[in-house]
């Protein structure tokens, strides 16, 4: 996958691609689906390129970074996951002033004038232009009176654990996550949500009790809610079963809030190592213990629910 950035790289778009724009953040199923019905307009022999615009950062962080929200994927991840998807070219479009104030109008013109894709394949809720003057029905417009052709992928909805029954988007997902419903994030996501960061020295009390721990920077990825969580995590080409832990560790007094993860059956430094560590399922709250002993007798039980959850091949 080639990737461009600004709006001369979109410009320099080969004439007749399929183009998708969206944010893609997660890359949640919905965004999967949109990948799945441009892939089908390529032609038999893939002779249409498949391209995605995407803002990097989210335009938010420029207009109201106090409501921006916080990401799913990073940057370098998602970028490997639209390249296993298929995308030919992604242009990455910077949320600056000659970007953000292109009118609806204007940006349409761009693409029917100089990028000309033989389909554009968007979202229900796709909006676009200066202060999201555009959206899906003024592209059905504008669309029908250009060799543009668009395609409208509707919603996917999926049932969750207690089978309510919703339409994915990132901003459910990042619901789900903020209220420790890992589960339900991933039928959403299609896959368990991960969070990666570089492993760095904490206050090493895992250490002193026998349950040493990882602990991840993970920069500005959204954090789920606080608690412990079953997970796994690849390290040497093996996957380890994976007690997370995210939190303010309560029964050691006030704490920065951090993400550790045990590894299973795991010995080993891991210091200065980047790991994705997969949150498959909740195990239970963040709590407070009246000592260590109490809290050692918890972090066993706690071994045992993510044996229960992961299975006993991993």
């Amino acid at each position: 996958m080639e990737i461009l950035k600004g709006l001369n790289a979109l410009r320099s778009l080969p004439n007749g691609c399929v183009l998708s724009i969206g944010n893609f953040d997660g890359l949640h199923r919905g965004h999967q689906r949109i990948l799945e019905v441009a892939r089908q307009h390529r032609g038999e022999g893939n002779e249409r390129k498949l391209a995605v615009a995407t803002f990097e950062p989210h335009p938010l962080s420029v207009i109201r970074p106090e409501a921006a929200p916080p990401r799913l994927t990073p940057q370098g991840t998602k970028e490997a996951m639209l390249a296993a998807e298929g995308v030919d070219y992604l242009v990455v479009l910077p949320p600056e002033p000659g970007v953000l104030n292109l009118p609806a109008e204007e940006f349409w013109a761009l693409l029917r004038d100089h990028v000309k894709p033989s389909w554009l394949v968007e979202g229900e809720e796709f909006n676009f232009g200066k202060s999201r003057g555009g959206d899906i029905e003024k592209l059905r417009q504008w669309t029908a009176r250009s060799a543009v052709r668009l395609e409208v992928v509707g919603a996917v909805e999926v049932s969750l654990c207690d089978l309510t029954v919703v339409r994915v988007s990132s901003s459910l997902v990042r619901w789900l996550l903020r209220n420790g419903r890992a589960r339900d994030a991933a039928i959403c996501l299609g896959r368990p949500y991960a969070l990666e960061g570089v492993v760095v020295v904490g206050y090493q009390r895992g250490r002193t009790i026998g349950v040493p721990t990882a602990n991840l920077q993970c920069g500005p990825q959204l954090l789920p809610a606080d608690g412990v969580y079953a997970g796994r995590c690849k390290v040497d080409g093996r996957v380890c079963a994976a007690a997370i832990s995210i939190g303010t560790m309560p029964t050691f007094g006030e704490n920065k809030r951090q993400v550790e993860a045990h590894l299973l059956g795991f010995s080993g430094d891991l210091y200065g190592r980047r790991l994705k560590v997969e949150l498959v399922d909740w195990v239970r709250d963040q709590r407070k213990f009246n000592g260590v002993e109490l809290l050692k007798a918890q972090l066993a039980r706690d071994m045992e629910g993510v044996r229960e959850r992961i299975g006993p091949d991993v």
